[in-house]
Order: C-alpha cells, then structure tokens, then sequence
C-alpha cells in the first residue's frame, strides 16, 4: 500500500493536482483527532503544518526609500557593496543602515533570511573605518551563524585592512586566541566560547564599544542568558547596542530593557510562519518505509536542493549514509562532527554539489543557503517555533519554497 498525497489550503480538505507526477501519494487525514503522531512533537497540531503560500498578487512589493549609494558610507566600501551584487536594500537594511550609522541602539525584529547581516556589518564597518580603534563584538547562538558572518564581512572588508575572527567551538582554541593577539575590529562568536577566551585573559571586553546580539530569541531558548548577562556586562557603558530577533516575547522584551539604552525599533515581520512557504504534510502509510517515500520524492526534478531535517544526530548521520547508498548526493550536519566536516558539507549544499543536507535543529540554526527548494520534516520538530524556523530555510528572497512534513 502506497502512501497518499493530498495538498490542501489550510486544512480545508480539498484534493489538489500539484504536478508531482508519478510519485508515491499520500494523504491527509484530518488536522485533528487522528491526526495526531504518536511520538516526540505530539501535542503539536497537524493542521499547522498544512498552509498554501500567500498569492503572489497579494505580497505587498517593498519599494526602498534609499540605494545602497545613497548611504553616507565609504566610497571604498559602497564599491565592495556593488562588487557583491547588492544594489537595493531590503526592509530590515533600508531601515536599519541610517540608524546605526548615526549611533543609535536598534531593536530589528525580522524573519530569517530578510538580510540582517548586511544591516548591521555594513554600517559597523564604516564606523571601524572612521575610527580604526573601534572594536565589534559579534554574539549568536551557532558556530555555523558566527562563520556566515565571519564570510560576508570578508566580502564587504576586502582590502581595507581590517580584521575579524571567529570565535566558535568545534575548532582550534588556541588558533582563535592567536588571531585574538593582533587585535582584530570585529570579534564574531557564540557565548560559551567567548567565556572561555574571556577566562583566559585573551579577549578584553572593556575594549569593545559595540555589540550585536543577533538572533537573541535563539540565544534565549539555548540557554545562553546568563552567559550574555556576563558578557556584556563586562563591556563599558554607554556602549551601542544592536539586537536581532525573529521573534518578540515578554523575555525577549525584558533583555531589550537590560541591554539597551532608549532603542528605535524595526519589524519587518511577515507572519508566524513562512508566507512564501506552501506547507504540507506526508502520511506515510502503514506498511510503507518512510525512507522509500523520501526517496521517491528526491527522485522527482523539483526537488533539486533539499534540507531534511532529524530528531538525532545519529538518525541524521545514519540517514545521510542511507541516501548516499540509494545513489542520492547527500551530506550531513550534526554536533558529533567537528567543525571542518560541517563546513565542508554545508559548502558543498551551498555550491549545490550535493542534492541533500540532512541536519538537526541545533546544527541547522543560522544556516543560510540561497535557493533551498524544499525544506521536509523526515521526523516531527519539538515544538512549532523548531519548525517555524526549519521551514524557514526555503521561500527566501522572494521566492517561493515547499516545506512537507512526514507524518507516520
């Protein structure tokens, strides 16, 4: 018996030809009751993993006030900028750039994928520019999210004699404490490893007068609060604060009002979840392998650059072995492997030498790779905000994406 497929618009039950072809269907049988998983995730309605994209008629076109020539930055760097490719800003960086170019504290509340690196990397390089005593202290939740940044600075601070440094887990400490030596503007890490070069006195946060805390509501439900609290609190004030958040809760209100000092507030929030993202589920039937239903689905063209996302490190390692053996191009990420390992195999996602990723919620998070086609749930995510954010990943830059999540 095959699995059954059935795209609906927000629950409604009706049937759709979406195109797949000759694949394995599969079906939905209702949002609610029966439903419902057995396992890890459970109290999580089916119902809210089913939603169509919004029109693209009804997505309001953004029209910037500003080009990125417009900015009162570097000649030099506005140069860097254009070599990019970058020319209009969006929401979050038409906003931010000005503010942050004028000194001010800002609250960005955005969803992933809106361009919130550029929105503060390229205001804070100019300000290094105009004062190379100025030093930037760069805190996120993730290893893979402080190298992202660390990459894109490189492409805006070419020949400008500045310097930047990662300071992650998973890699060389004693590297990292190397470069920390010859003083680098921008200091780019996740919070634990900051103590650690902060506790050996290689990292001197009285020297930094600005900071971002990027993706903060991340860094809150990792358990990163305390270690922030110690970090900035070894920071001088007044100091210039930016804060980055995709979400806005009582807690994350709370850490804006302990951090920073009279903030002008952005959001450019579109929704709970991803409105470019058509949203679907897979019944995998009984008596069907769920890993045949997911290769049947990699075989069809459309699913040309996937990211699948698993409950353990070890079912995402297993599964990524198992697709490589099916002839599927596929790489893993995942905590138990060091850091060179994930970067090579997010590299090889990002340059689309392989088809797959299959990652974990925690190594996926910051992840930010162009043109994802489709995001799928093999296994059920913890809560709603876990899938929020894994859906995320597709449907970036105006574009449309799929995410399917397999129910059993």
């Amino acid at each position: 018996m095959s699995p059954h497929y059935a795209p609906r618009g927000r629950g409604q039950g009706r049937p759709s030809h979406s195109g797949y072809g000759n694949r394995p269907r599969y079906t939905h049988s209702g949002g609610h009751g029966g439903g419902r998983p057995q396992h890890r995730g459970q109290h999580i309605d089916v119902s809210r993993f089913i939603n169509k994209a919004t029109a693209e008629e009804a997505i309001a076109v953004f029209t910037p006030r500003h080009h990125f020539a417009d900015f009162k930055i570097d000649s030099f760097l506005k140069e860097n900028i254009t070599k990019k490719g970058y020319v209009t800003p969006t929401p979050i960086q038409d906003a931010s750039i000005p503010l942050v170019l004028e000194g001010k504290d800002v609250v960005g509340i955005a969803n992933t994928g809106t361009g919130k690196t550029a929105a503060f990397l390229i205001p804070l390089i100019d300000k290094v520019l105009r004062n190379r005593k100025e030093r930037v202290l760069i805190i996120v939740p993730t290893r893979e999210l402080a190298l992202q940044i660390e990459d894109e600075f490189w492409g805006f601070a070419n020949d400008m004699r500045m310097g930047a440094v990662s300071c992650v887990g998973g890699a060389s400490i004693n590297r990292q404490i190397a470069l920390l030596h010859r003083q680098p503007n921008f200091v780019i890490g996740t919070p634990g490893r900051l103590k650690d070069v902060v506790s050996r006195r290689s990292l001197d946060l009285a020297q930094f007068s600005t900071v971002v805390l990027d993706e903060a509501d991340r860094m809150l439900d990792m358990g990163f609060i305390a270690d922030m609290r110690l970090l900035l609190g070894k920071m001088p004030t007044p100091r210039h604060t930016l804060f980055f958040s995709a979400t806005l809760s009582r807690e994350i209100e709370a850490l804006i009002g302990t951090f920073l000092n009279n903030p002008i507030r952005i959001s450019v929030v579109t929704g709970n979840t991803a409105q470019s993202v058509d949203q679907d589920i897979v019944r995998v039937a009984q008596g069907t392998h769920k890993l045949d239903v997911l290769h049947g689905l990699l075989k069809q063209p459309e699913f040309s650059k996937v990211l699948v996302f698993g409950r353990t490190k070890h079912g995402v390692e297993k599964l990524a072995k198992t697709l490589a053996q099916r002839g599927v191009k596929a790489e893993s990420i995942h905590g138990n492997k060091n850091q060179n390992k994930r970067q090579r195999a997010l590299s090889l996602f990002k340059d689309s030498h392989v088809q797959v990723l299959v990652a974990t919620d925690v190594a996926a998070r910051g992840i930010d790779v162009a043109d994802v086609s489709h995001v799928i749930n093999y296994d059920i995510p913890m809560t709603y905000d876990d899938y929020v954010h894994r859906i995320g990943r597709t449907g970036r830059a105006g574009k449309r994406g799929k995410a399917l999540t397999f129910i059993d």
